[in-house]
């Protein structure tokens, strides 16, 4: 069947889009750094550096470790010049010795907060050089010597993002979690903003890295009369929010062109009244990094009412077809899926077909009739929950499991939700991939990903109308449960939360987010009611909202992952994975559990693979480094060839991030950043550990 990419591509070579050299501002400073969030500015996690090899990695070693206070820490560092720069869980931006761990400055941003930070950008033409920051809305511009604002950038050494997109300042709530993308000498930012309505409408901006001014932007939701306007309501533009890019982005240095992936359209789970396949939502975008045009774009989901958007930046590389290379860039999904395209023209690179998909009940939705699903590569992710798959870890277990199963709809990675009946989401609504991203063998072809597969379930209800349960619904439940008891691992309780906390430190958390959860500043005027709800519940009558025409409004209920009772996932191993991917031919070469449960392990269970949040990276002397896995804490080391485990080491938190690897005083070092903010249970705690091997003696 004919794909859903546009039917006309623009030629990238035409209109003066000729290869350029290498941009300024991205010239490397040495083969030891890690200057880019993914290492480059293609994303590939690559690192040429060969001191650490598969003949003796086994020799790794902790090399230093700094600690960073309570909280999560999801930050990819960078390395200049042999200074590590990097963030705290309450966003300090910190700079140490690469070699020691010696601290060289801290420096708290104003207005900071507590969600997550995952990197951080560098600029330098000459001796002139720039830090980028974010801390919630704002992006901040850094001397990389001492931490100092650069007051010649913005406002005072910073931008606020919410400014500029139509809307209210007041009324928009975003964060700047993914680090900005360098070009030349501009910063190029996305953001991420609430899944529920109102949220900031999505847009890419490039700002002069120099006085911080706004040089252009790309409106994700196209006003009426512009391409992709005739799939939303008329007028949409005006109050939609989402199709934002909160996962980051890469470029094409030599082309100037930058590959963004966008988010859903709010609200996530009903789309009864954005009828149409929301253009560009879920969508991969080329722009021109010069101006901000639209090059070419492919849409990934239709009308997502599933929160099916793309989780990680894409990944430049090349591959061999027919014979010839082809520059190429290929983008992960959350259900499982890896699409590759030319990034010249955006034409796919394997087949795909549009396969129609179950159709929503669900009073006032219209679903797509299709989905795209490449041929090639196969799934990474399995993509249909049966019950011969269910648990066997015990006899009880499964049982446990037959009979929840059995309450439940189960119709593959599409599947709609309902009212009143919970339907399996698997892969579940964490992947497939993640927000870490893949790594590349550069010259080879060969891509690495790392990918959960543990199913979820979820639910829609009518949506009440009334101001605290109103609020509570529209804004809270779909993390915390319609009945407040949260996600086990996942999303806290929010009973008895106002007897546990200060109306002052709730009210905080709401307004500014923290972690996974962001901000609701535009709740400052109802927040009253809110916690009132909190507190009490809602004592007033509750009615129902209702969407267009006075037809009935629905609400998700909730996250819930697919456990048995002792909080183990209620399906068969394996739950996470490490795979090689072979992109010239779309072939696997190896696959590997990724994780163990400790307390499996001891029993005698064989790995079982486990959730991952951060992703590997690859060094040119064959070896593949992650952490990720949540409750074994383990940092590993990969034969890239063949998928072997070659050392480990046990970090005192979970390594959920990504590392780097870099050289400092002539010895090469790999850095993680570590936390518990996914194991509810473990110690609060979070810091950066390093290794290397040990010093030569003479």
């Amino acid at each position: 069947m004919r794909s859903r990419a546009e039917k006309k591509i623009v030629p990238l070579l035409a209109g003066g889009l000729a290869l350029l050299p290498l941009a300024a501002g991205l010239s490397a400073k040495g083969g030891g750094d890690w200057a880019s969030y993914h290492g480059n500015p293609a994303g590939d996690h690559f690192s040429s550096l060969t001191q650490i090899t598969p003949a003796n990695v086994a020799q790794l070693q902790p090399a230093w470790r700094i600690e960073t206070g309570e909280g999560g820490l999801q930050t990819t560092p960078l390395v200049i010049d042999g200074v590590l720069y990097a963030l705290t869980p309450d966003q300090q931006v910190l700079a140490v010795d690469g070699a020691s761990g010696r601290k060289l400055w801290q420096r708290k941003l104003p207005d900071s907060n507590l969600q997550p930070v995952r990197g951080l950008s560098y600029w330098h033409v000459g001796k002139e050089q720039r830090l980028l920051v974010g801390a919630g809305q704002y992006l901040h511009a850094l001397d990389p010597s001492s931490g100092a604002s650069i007051k010649s950038f913005g406002d005072h050494g910073r931008i606020d993002l919410r400014a500029g997109l139509g809307r209210p300042v007041t009324s928009i709530a975003l964060a700047l979690t993914t680090p900005a993308t360098i070009w030349g000498d501009l910063a190029i930012v996305g953001f991420r903003t609430a899944e529920s309505a109102p949220a900031a409408p999505g847009a890419i901006r490039a700002y002069d890295i120099r006085s911080g001014k706004l040089r252009w932007t790309f409106f994700s939701i196209p006003h009426d009369g512009q391409k992709g306007a005739d799939t939303w309501p008329k007028g949409a533009w005006k109050t939609a929010g989402g199709a934002n890019n909160w996962a980051g982005m890469v470029v094409d240095t030599a082309r100037g062109i930058v590959y963004a992936p966008l988010g859903s359209a709010v609200s996530d789970f009903y789309g009864g009244d954005r009828k149409g396949d929301n253009l560009y939502a879920n969508s991969l975008v080329a722009l021109d990094a010069r101006s901000g045009k639209l090059l070419w774009h492919y849409q990934l989901v239709h009308h997502d009412i599933l929160d099916r958007d793309p989780p990680s930046p894409p990944v430049l590389l090349s591959v061999m077809q027919e014979g010839r290379k082809v520059d190429a860039v290929a983008q992960a999904t959350k259900h499982g899926q890896l699409f590759l395209f030319d990034r010249v023209t955006g034409k796919p690179l394997f087949p795909i077909d549009e396969v129609p998909i179950p159709q929503s009940q669900v009073p006032g939705e219209a679903s797509s009739a299709t989905q795209p699903m490449p041929r090639l590569p196969e799934p990474y992710a399995r993509q249909r929950l049966t019950a011969d798959m269910l648990t066997q870890r015990t006899p009880a277990a499964h049982e446990e499991a037959a009979k929840a199963f059995a309450g439940l709809v189960s119709d593959g990675p599409f599947a709609p939700l309902r009212v009143g009946q919970s339907t399996v989401v698997f892969p579940g609504f964490d992947g497939g991939a993640e927000w870490g991203g893949q790594a590349i063998a550069q010259g080879k072809g060969i891509l690495y990903i790392n990918a959960n597969d543990v199913a979820w379930t979820g639910a829609l209800a009518p949506a009440a109308q009334g101001q605290g349960a109103s609020l509570y619904q529209q804004n809270c439940a779909a993390c915390h449960g319609m009945d407040r008891k949260g996600s086990a691992g996942a999303f806290p309780s929010l009973e008895g939360v106002m007897k546990r906390y200060l109306d002052g430190d709730v009210a905080g958390i709401i307004l500014k987010g923290k972690g996974r959860m962001p901000g609701f500043g535009h709740l400052a005027p109802q927040l009253g009611n809110l916690l009132d709800y909190l507190r009490h519940g809602d004592t007033q009558k509750t009615e129902f909202a209702s969407g267009e025409a006075g037809t009935q409004r629905f609400i998700f209920t909730g996250y819930r992952k697919f456990l048995d009772s002792e909080g183990y996932p209620a399906i068969t191993p394996p739950w996470g994975t490490l795979s090689a991917i072979d992109m010239n031919s779309g072939r696997y070469l190896w696959r590997v559990p990724l994780g163990e449960y400790p307390a499996l392990s001891k029993a005698g269970l064989a790995p079982t693979g486990t959730e991952n949040y951060g992703g590997p990276i690859v060094t040119a002397s064959g070896l593949l480094f992650i952490g990720a896995t949540i409750y074994d804490h383990q940092m590993r080391a990969f034969d890239a060839a063949s998928g072997k485990i070659l050392w480990s080491a046990t970090l005192p938190q979970g390594g959920v991030a990504t590392p780097v690897t870099y050289m400092a005083k002539g010895r090469q070092y790999v850095v993680i950043a570590t936390s518990n903010s996914r194991e509810a249970k473990a110690p609060a705690g979070s810091g950066y550990s390093a290794f290397a091997l040990p010093v030569a003696k003479h």
